[in-house]
């Protein structure tokens, strides 16, 4: 059973930059799928970013594009999301989920994923 545990979120400008980092333990992490997931108050779970298991391969959603990147060093058990340009409507609770998955895939919906952090608040300030 992997455990995932966010870490990097805060209060920003708009414009910033922000990464955050999401740590895996309890199973190895290259055997996993990961997604980056924002949750809005009122509004469902969306995938922002997500990534294969060797990190040769990601998804970004279409209003993230160009300006998140989301990358792994499974040797850290780890996955990063770097977030640029960040604009107000980037703001929500940030997940890292993560779901064992073939070599090669990845996971636009939040349904496929059955590990999740615990979240953490990204505030991008007008």
């Amino acid at each position: 059973q992997v455990r995932l545990v966010e870490s990097g979120g805060g209060l920003v400008q708009v414009g910033d930059s922000l990464s955050l980092s999401c740590t895996a333990a309890g199973s190895d992490s290259s055997d996993y799928a990961v997604g980056w997931i924002r949750q809005v108050p009122g509004k469902e779970r969306e995938v922002v970013a997500a990534i294969t298991r060797s990190g040769n391969s990601a998804y970004y959603r279409d209003s993230v594009k160009g300006r998140f990147f989301i990358s792994r060093d499974n040797g850290k058990n780890t996955v990063f999301l770097q977030m640029n340009s960040l604009k107000a409507e980037d703001t929500g609770v940030f997940f890292c989920a993560a779901a064992r998955a073939s070599r090669g895939i990845y996971y636009s919906s939040p349904r496929n994923y059955d590990h999740w952090g615990p979240g953490t608040q990204v505030t991008v300030s007008s």
